[in-house]
């Protein structure tokens, strides 16, 4: 498959082939199928971080036995080094410069 350029934007789990606005936060080179990955990746964190909301109206759960925390930043952790993986080099030093990742990520 063809890889297309993609901009990202983690915070509002945007992917687009089109840049606007802020939306440029990160720019990948993917195929269709890796794209795909990424969002399934992202929707993933979408519904971890929902649990978790209702989670914290939940006094009883301490935050530290919380499941979907740990998803959350499982997948968030994942869409990084996927990202890291098919990005330009100014993604890539940006990713860097974060620190998100361990040491052997590359």
């Amino acid at each position: 498959m063809e890889k297309k350029k993609f901009y990202i934007n983690l915070g509002s789990q945007e992917i687009s082939q089109l840049k606007y606005d802020n939306n440029e936060e990160f720019v990948i080179h993917a195929t269709e199928d890796e794209v795909r990955i990424l969002r399934d990746k992202m929707d993933d964190m979408y519904n971890a971080d929902y649990r978790s909301f209702f989670r914290s109206h939940v006094p009883i759960v301490p935050y530290h036995n919380d499941s979907s925390n740990d998803d959350y930043d499982i997948g968030i952790t994942e869409a990084f080094q996927m990202i890291y993986d098919l990005g330009d080099e100014t993604t890539k030093k940006h990713i860097d410069s974060m620190g998100v990742l361990s040491d052997g990520h590359t």
